[in-house]
């Protein structure tokens, strides 16, 4: 248990990210509230790719944190064995793969046709090299959500879907509880996890963080088992196999014009992955959907406390699962046990504020 074990704490939002923040804050002994207006994982994290992603290209300043997130994924597994994450190991490849050398970390990568060929023989134009990153892999979102948050109320966390978040209680400049609209709750530390949904939370304290909405598009097809083993980023596709017989795609917004409403841009994406699989006899759209990413406005993520306001720590980023994981442990030592995180230094919202 942590030192501030009993510790009061609410977490707002039931994102993977709040999710995580829950389990792990809970299992530190604190006596969590986890609070979401909506459903469980009923924002972004119900529309992610949920690629666990921590290859990066150029200067990183969480290099720290992404190097860490696949470990920290194995370690809830062994706490977790419900998660089911998939390891099937990324490909990635671009036109411009050839015409010079990759950088240091791709290098390391770096496989001939023939071993793309071995790990996805069913590409119909295999590159002749592509980017091969064995420790990646992705899960499903939702259900790794519920999971955690099994995993929290496991630990004595109260979880509280269908109930919004209207305002704080506060006293010498500091926050004492959270105003729902069903009644006020207590707390000593309150936690914004709620994704986009920060920036009117912190309105009401007069407080603006630069979180932006950024829109991707999700898309989930029914088709054939085992035409993709592990998750294919092209530029024609960006593509994984998920469970019976579902494959998943991500596409990039493009606006509201009618050439890119969400089915068009389906059925667009459903042409592009039979041009470019063998196997694919049919492949339907069955969701098609915008996620609203939030994404911090210098692109890295937040998480601490709050300057000039007492008892309110933020966390949100992008890419929200692929950090989840170790952000909600760092995070979770940081308000239990008071042990600041050097791999969190870059993310603090007081960089925002000028004093």
């Amino acid at each position: 248990m942590g030192i501030g074990a009993g510790k009061r704490v609410i977490v707002i939002g039931a994102g993977i990210v709040g999710a995580s923040l829950a389990y792990h804050l809970a299992g530190k002994g604190a006596n969590v509230t986890l609070v979401e207006a909506e459903d469980i994982a009923s924002g972004v994290t119900g529309t992610s790719f949920a690629w666990i992603n921590a290859s990066h290209s150029g200067p990183d300043p969480i290099a720290q944190l992404r190097g860490a997130a696949i470990q920290e994924y194995h370690r809830l597994e062994t706490e977790l064995p419900d998660l089911a994450i998939r390891w099937t190991g990324s490909l990635s490849y671009s036109a411009n793969l050839d015409e010079g050398p990759p950088d240091i970390q791709s290098s390391a990568n770096l496989i001939s046709r023939s071993r793309i060929l071995g790990l996805e023989p069913n590409l119909k134009n295999p590159p002749q090299h592509a980017v091969y990153v064995a420790e990646e892999g992705a899960l499903e979102a939702v259900q790794a959500t519920q999971v955690l948050i099994a995993g929290a109320e496991a630990h004595g966390a109260k979880v509280l879907t269908h109930t919004q978040v209207v305002g704080f209680t506060t006293r010498d400049a500091g926050v004492t509880g959270v105003k729902t609209v069903t009644g006020i709750i207590e707390a000593d530390i309150v936690v914004l996890a709620a994704g986009t949904g920060i920036t009117q939370l912190t309105q009401t304290l007069k407080i603006l963080l630069p979180i932006e909405a950024s829109p991707a598009v999700f898309i989930r097809y029914k088709t054939q088992s085992n035409l993709v083993n592990t998750i294919i980023s092209s530029p024609e596709m960006e593509v994984r196999q998920g469970p019976e017989g579902t494959l998943l795609a991500a596409e990039d917004y493009l606006g509201d014009a009618c050439e890119n409403q969400l089915m068009a841009i389906a059925l667009r994406t459903a042409r592009a992955i039979q041009n470019e699989l063998h196997g694919v006899v049919s492949i339907e759209p069955e969701v098609a959907c915008v996620g609203l990413r939030p994404m911090p406005g210098d692109g890295i993520p937040i998480v601490g406390y709050l300057p000039d306001i007492g008892g309110v720590y933020v966390c949100t980023m992008h890419p929200g699962v692929t950090l989840a994981a170790v952000v909600g442990r760092l995070a979770s030592e940081e308000i239990i046990d008071n042990k600041i995180s050097p791999a969190l230094a870059p993310c603090r919202p007081k960089r925002f504020f000028h004093t």
